[in-house]
């Protein structure tokens, strides 16, 4: 079914030259729910129709050359790609211009620390659970890569295991008794039983060609790749069912890394060295919802690069969270405020 189009006419000179958009210029970026002026440069005002398509779907066809205003609140969000076709004097011709549907702006948080804990400063931390008490790490770095059992107070490893030499570790979630790790770049996930760390089988990706994040919301799987989507794995056997793009007010947000899924969101961290920022998306749309920054929280030693923070856990009694970075001495338990 096409959606309706809200239109508004207008009339149009027409001018020599080429058939365009004259209307909106450019690529433009506009708030779900504005309207946008679609106006064409007719080279001979006789014409026979001009079709107006977006992704493919028709608009409007129309046999005069006044302009049109698109009500961009029936469509989803992202990029997207207005057409117009011209049918004149037995030829066709047909004019592109990309747009962008974007979010209002999210909400932004504070954070209140409440508790700061030690954390094995060689960990170079790239997933993060928690689940009574204990935490559940995973390490990265090629040949230095690991699954943990760590004592949430003290930051004593209960138990260790290598993953393999020829891979970089990366996020992980449990769900049971089963942990659930992604590798960076051999393309393949590992489940393991999380109680003695014996590897129970593997899963391949699709077109999310890298490991990142992973998270678990109940029903299904959710993992990052770096890019600007979310991937959702079938829960039986991890084999991608589909994804979606994730946007703030000013476009696509790439630099989706570890992942919580929390009351209904995903909690994100960006992989930003120059800052320390997790973002809390809607998995349905793709919108970030709320911006946290983290500037300030982490009073150790930084190093340039390989030092980002990385690592949420969620701890239900409280409702707090647990972060950390890449070899943080710190693992910090904070409480969000809006501001």
């Amino acid at each position: 079914m096409v959606p309706i189009l809200t239109v508004f006419l207008s009339s149009c000179r027409t001018q020599s030259g080429k058939f365009e958009f004259s209307e909106p210029s450019g690529t433009l970026k506009v708030q779900k729910g504005e309207k946008v002026t679609l106006r064409l440069n007719f080279p001979d005002p006789q014409i026979d129709s001009v079709v107006y398509s977006l992704d493919g779907e028709v608009l409007e066809v129309r046999t005069d050359t006044n302009s049109l205003d698109l009500d961009t609140d029936p469509y989803g969000y992202g990029n997207k790609t207005l057409s117009a076709k011209l049918y004149a004097n037995g030829s066709q011709e047909i004019a592109y211009r990309d747009i962008q549907v974007v979010p209002v702006a999210p909400t932004a948080y504070s954070f209140e620390v409440l508790n700061v804990y030690p954390h094995d400063p060689a960990a170079f931390t790239q997933g993060l659970y928690y689940d009574n008490g204990t935490l559940y790490e995973t390490t990265g770095r090629w040949g230095e890569s690991t699954l943990r059992k760590v004592d949430l107070a003290t930051g004593e490893v209960l138990e260790r295991a290598d993953m393999a030499g020829d891979e970089f570790g990366e996020g992980m979630t449990v769900v049971g008794d089963r942990m659930y790790v992604l590798t960076w770049e051999n393309n393949r996930g590992h489940i393991y039983d999380k109680r003695n760390f014996k590897q129970l089988g593997s899963f391949d990706y699709q077109k999310s060609t890298k490991g990142w994040g992973l998270t678990h919301d109940g029903n299904r799987f959710i993992k990052s790749d770096g890019t600007s989507r979310l991937y959702f794995l079938d829960p039986e056997n991890l084999t991608e069912t589909g994804s979606i793009e994730v946007f703030d007010d000013n476009g696509s947000v790439d630099s989706i890394n570890e992942l919580e899924f929390i009351d209904g969101k995903v909690y994100a961290n960006l992989y930003h060295g120059d800052r320390d920022e997790i973002v809390i998306i809607n998995p349905e749309t793709g919108v970030i919802e709320g911006k946290i920054n983290f500037v300030g929280l982490y009073d150790g030693k930084r190093a340039p690069y390989d030092n980002e923070m990385n690592g949420i856990a969620y701890k239900p009694d409280t409702k707090t969270l647990l972060l950390t970075g890449k070899l943080w001495t710190k693992l910090y338990e904070v409480r969000l405020k809006e501001r």
